[in-house]
């Protein structure tokens, strides 16, 4: 099920009049569900295309194996991925072992912080601290 993401305003005006609806729900304020990326346990990297508005293309990813992990050097690396440490979105995602924006991982090279939206781009992308 997708998920609204048009406001709705209250049913009543603020003097205690109804409100009645001017227009059903459109399909271009309809999004889709939260990707959930995991780090996978198997090594393996689970893609998923979908088509977005205006015939675009998205690249979901499901499961996560690696990083591109730009160093403190200022060179970039593939990383293997163990867990989730912190999430600043939600403390539950690290429970979880979700990837999202933000979220602080251990690396084989250390820890690091990804950098770019998971579930949308494809890829993981990091930056080392």
């Amino acid at each position: 099920m997708g998920v609204y993401h048009k406001p709705i305003k209250s049913k009543t005006s603020g003097t205690g009049g109804k409100r009645r609806k001017s227009k059903d729900k459109q399909l271009a304020h309809w999004g889709s569900p939260f990707t959930a990326t995991k780090i996978s346990p198997k090594g393996r990297e689970v893609r998923k295309n979908v088509r977005s508005r205006g015939l675009g293309r998205k690249v979901k990813l499901k499961e996560a194996t690696f990083i591109n992990l730009l160093t403190k050097e200022g060179k970039m690396i593939k990383a293997k991925m163990s867990n989730v440490l912190e999430t600043p979105a939600n403390r539950h995602f690290a429970r979880a072992n979700l990837l999202v924006k933000g979220a602080v991982v251990q690396t084989d090279a250390g820890k690091a912080v990804v950098t770019n939206r998971v579930g949308q781009d494809g890829v993981v992308n990091g930056k080392q601290i």
